[in-house]
């Protein structure tokens, strides 16, 4: 129903976050949940989407936990690049004060409005993830240079080139990809939840379990919009698959392929 691979109506997702070494410092790409959520989740999380995604929430699991784990001192991240500040994506930005955060202008401007989608805009939301939060780095969706047939990229400030905001709205009106340059010149570009299944690009026919074609309606705010960003980069994945390597949020095979396991 959800994952492709569990029996059963419930299945695992993951909220998959990066994390980059580079001359600026160390870079977070989201945060998933944070300490605050584990420890008070029915203050900082909505009580609709608690009951309907169950997550579990592991002290261990959170980033600055993760951080602290690969040998990192979490003072030491100096930045966030933000693909969208959702509930499950934004909820450790308290946790590294020291970040400058990054983000498109129109997702902040729709977040601080709680303009998130008719049945979802109070829920998706949550001020108080990023209520402490003193340094942003605000973008404008329209303005940057064409990467791959995306035309609305730019660099972010203070960051090296090789790390890109790709704006792709239709998730939410400010959504983003983030794409990052590898040492071998390859790129990663991580879609956050410009699609939520492994089965939805890269291949010659597609698919994606019911649950998961139901909870992105649920959550979209322009299927027009995200359903054209979908089929760029099904088009990228197919013109440009030996260059570019996409991958999602929350789907668990993409990620235990790129952590390894």
């Amino acid at each position: 129903m959800f994952d492709g691979r569990s029996d059963g109506l419930r299945g695992t997702l993951v909220c998959h976050c990066l994390l980059i070494e580079s001359e600026a410092g160390l870079v977070l790409v989201d945060t998933g949940y944070g300490t605050r959520d584990v420890h008070n989740p029915e203050r900082r999380l909505a009580k609709f989407f608690l009951a309907l995604n169950d997550p579990q929430l592991r002290a261990g699991e959170t980033a600055v936990a993760q951080v602290r784990a690969l040998g990192f001192d979490p003072a030491d991240v100096r930045h966030i690049v933000v693909t969208h500040l959702d509930f499950d994506h934004a909820g450790g930005l308290e946790d590294f004060p020291n970040a400058a955060v990054h983000v498109t202008a129109r997702e902040k401007e729709v977040a601080d409005q709680g303009n998130g989608g008719a049945f979802v805009a109070h829920r998706r939301y949550r001020p108080g993830q990023w209520d402490g939060v003193e340094n942003w780095r605000l973008y404008p969706m329209g303005s940057g240079e064409p990467w791959f047939g995306f035309d609305t990229v730019r660099g972010l400030e203070g960051l090296p080139p090789e790390i890109l905001l790709v704006p792709l709205p239709g998730h939410t009106w400010g959504h983003s990809g983030v794409a990052v340059q590898e040492e071998n010149g390859k790129w990663l570009l991580y879609a956050a939840d410009a699609y939520f299944f492994r089965g939805e690009i890269g291949g010659d026919s597609y698919e994606c379990p019911p649950g998961l074609r139901g909870y992105q309606k649920l959550m979209e705010v322009d299927r027009v919009a995200r359903l054209a960003n979908l089929q760029r980069l099904r088009r990228l994945a197919s013109d440009h698959g030996d260059e570019v390597r996409i991958f999602c949020a929350h789907d668990v095979i993409e990620y235990e392929l790129l952590a390894g396991r």
